[in-house]
């Protein structure tokens, strides 16, 4: 079972401080989904800083959202 994110903070360049149940902090980049789908909407700063949990993820205030296991697999320990 993979950890679920309890917190999530925007960082410069498309980059997401996410801390999981676990305790461990992880960076995950997102410029490698902003050419694609509801995810290119995302390239407009104030909408990549409304990401917010939601349930045991995250979530953008136009509905894009990435499961948890993406989100830990794809990220990196700090």
């Amino acid at each position: 079972m993979f950890p679920r994110v309890q917190s999530v903070s925007p960082l410069p360049d498309y980059q997401l401080l996410l801390t999981f149940d676990n305790q461990e902090q992880r960076r995950f980049n997102m410029q490698p989904y902003l050419d694609k789908g509801v995810f290119a909407e995302l390239k407009e700063e104030p909408l990549f800083r409304s990401v917010h949990v939601s349930f045991d993820t995250i979530e953008w205030s136009n509905g894009a959202d990435l499961c948890p296991e993406v989100l830990y697999d794809q990220s990196t320990p700090l």
